[in-house]
C-alpha cells in the first residue's frame, strides 16, 4: 500500500461534491459535518446522511479504514476537497507533491460529561476510532491527520 494525498484542482459545486461522495461510499464509512451553529457528531454514513438540505455547511468529512475525504466551504456554494488514502493514487484527484508515509495511533473520545465540546456531540458506542498521520517521507513532518476506523 502506498499513501496518497490528493486534491481537486477546481472548487466543486454542491452537486459535484455530492456526486463525488456517492462514488466513494464504501462499507463501514462515517461522516462528521460542521455548520456555523452546530456539528453533526460522528454518524454512520448512508445515502441519506448527506443530502441537499444539509447545505451549505462549512466543512465535512467522510472516512473509513482506507481513506478520508474532506471538504471546506470556499465561496458561492463551492468547496475545496482533499483526499487522504492508504491506497495508491486515485484518478479522481491531483496528487499533492512529495512522497507520503502514514502512522496510525489510537484515539479516544471524551466522555459525554465533557464540557469543552458542543452540546449533543454524539458518536456510535461501538466505534473504534484512530488517527492516521500523513508524514512527508523526506522530512518526517506531519502535514495531515485523518480520522480512521479499525478494520
Amino acid at each position: 500500500m502506498t499513501a496518497f494525498v490528493g486534491y481537486k484542482e477546481n472548487l466543486l459545486s454542491q452537486v459535484k461534491l455530492l456526486e463525488l461522495i456517492s462514488k466513494l461510499k464504501p462499507n463501514n464509512t462515517y461522516c462528521f459535518l460542521r455548520w456555523n451553529h452546530k456539528v453533526s457528531g460522528i454518524q454512520k454514513f448512508t445515502e441519506k446522511t448527506i443530502t441537499n438540505d444539509k447545505f451549505p455547511m462549512l466543512e465535512g468529512q467522510i472516512f473509513n479504514h482506507e481513506f478520508e475525504l474532506r471538504w471546506k466551504y470556499k465561496q458561492n456554494n463551492n468547496y475545496e476537497v482533499l483526499f487522504l488514502s492508504i491506497n495508491d493514487a486515485s484518478s479522481e484527484f491531483q496528487p499533492l507533491g512529495g512522497e507520503w508515509q502514514t502512522e496510525e495511533r489510537q484515539a479516544y473520545f471524551y466522555p459525554f460529561t465533557e464540557t469543552r465540546f458542543p452540546k449533543d456531540f454524539d458518536y456510535p458506542d461501538n466505534l473504534h476510532i484512530k488517527q492516521r498521520y500523513f508524514l512527508d517521507k523526506t522530512t518526517a513532518t506531519v502535514h495531515f491527520i485523518a480520522l480512521t476506523v479499525e478494520k
